[in-house]
């Protein structure tokens, strides 16, 4: 049976997807070389599916351990999740970012000609839309990327597009995420960031069990509904679903479409502040402090497209998404090492 190659299969989105995967009828082989992930993961994917899935360590820079995947597994598209994601982090870690999400999609796209695969849904981020003119954001908005690691998404997303319009062959959806919160509701698997996390939620999660001392709020003073910075959440496991809606679509003539995945409702961050507060109980200790170089006060999406070419929408709502991701920091303290 054809099997889909999860790139980045063992981290927080991919682990995610895999549990997608596998309850859709599909088989995952995953490819990733544990920098920001657990070996655990597997045994709880195996918990949740009752499956063991496939695994392979490697590194996304070392093109022959691609090939070999793919010679050694049936392997008919691709899920590709694996790279560096933190914006702070690419501004001094520049070489290393694009090393690992340019360099990294283009030995992936070559490995896949050469055992003609021509199917991939790639992980993008609403960071290729710089700071929007205007909102909600749609798919034709501007790109703009203000950061390394936007623009390494963006250099991998016109890749994309450019083998698309050489070779007809080429199918891809770029799925421009928003902010990903959540887990799965087993409480199995999670974000388990390494080191202090670097996004809002599991920042707040972490405070909430007492791994963090106080949340620093930066700015007060946006246009926004209460002068915090606004942004659209989604829950994981809508997330991953969208991938799986994504890889129905990539049929002959597809080419390479871009979809927005959001809620297309923004929160800001008292709001969610105060979401977590009611889902765990606990006060969430903040301090407001300066703003943040290059952070916009509002940033949400206009999810028609998906919802109308991929017929996906999102479900979950900011309450839920906050209690999921409170179900597993209590199930896990301090992430796969509890």
């Amino acid at each position: 049976m054809p099997k889909v190659l999860v790139t980045g299969g063992t981290g927080y989105i991919g682990s995610h997807a895999v549990v997608a995967l596998i309850e859709d009828g599909h088989v995952p082989v995953l490819f990733d070389n544990l920098s920001n992930s657990k070996q655990l993961v597997l045994e709880r994917i195996k918990t949740v599916t009752g499956q063991s899935p496939i695994f392979v360590q490697g590194d996304m820079r070392d093109i022959h351990a691609l090939a070999s995947v793919f010679k050694e597994h049936d392997i008919d598209s691709v899920l590709h999740f694996a790279g560096l994601k933190a914006v702070g982090e690419s501004v001094s870690e520049v070489q290393n970012y694009y090393e690992n999400n340019v360099v990294g999609t283009l030995n992936l796209t070559r490995a896949m000609a050469d055992a003609n695969c021509f199917k991939i849904v790639f992980s993008s981020s609403a960071t290729v839309y710089g700071d929007p003119d205007t909102l909600p954001i749609t798919e034709n908005t501007a790109l703009f990327a203000t950061n390394p690691y936007g623009r390494t998404k963006l250099m991998a997303e016109q890749l994309l597009g450019d083998l698309a319009k050489s070779d007809a062959r080429w199918q891809s959806a770029l799925l421009r995420y928003f902010n990903p919160v959540g887990a799965h509701s087993s409480g199995l698997i999670g974000e388990d960031p390494n080191g202090i996390p670097n996004n809002l939620v599991p920042y707040i999660a972490q405070v909430a069990a007492a791994r963090l001392d106080c949340l620093a709020v930066y700015g007060n003073d946006y246009d926004t509904v209460d002068g915090t910075g606004v942004r659209d959440y989604i829950h994981v496991v809508d997330l991953v679903a969208a991938h799986v809606k994504a890889l129905d679509a990539l049929t002959d003539g597809h080419g390479c479409q871009a979809y927005n995945l959001g809620t297309g409702e923004g929160f800001s961050v008292l709001q969610v502040i105060a979401a977590f507060e009611k889902a765990s109980g606990i006060a969430i200790p903040y301090q407001v402090v300066a703003r943040r170089t290059g952070d916009i006060a509002s940033c949400f999406a206009d999810p028609s497209k998906s919802e109308r070419e991929l017929a996906w929408k999102a479900e979950f709502d900011l309450q839920a998404m906050m209690q999921d991701h409170w179900r597993w920091q209590q199930k896990n303290p301090r992430g796969y090492q509890s």
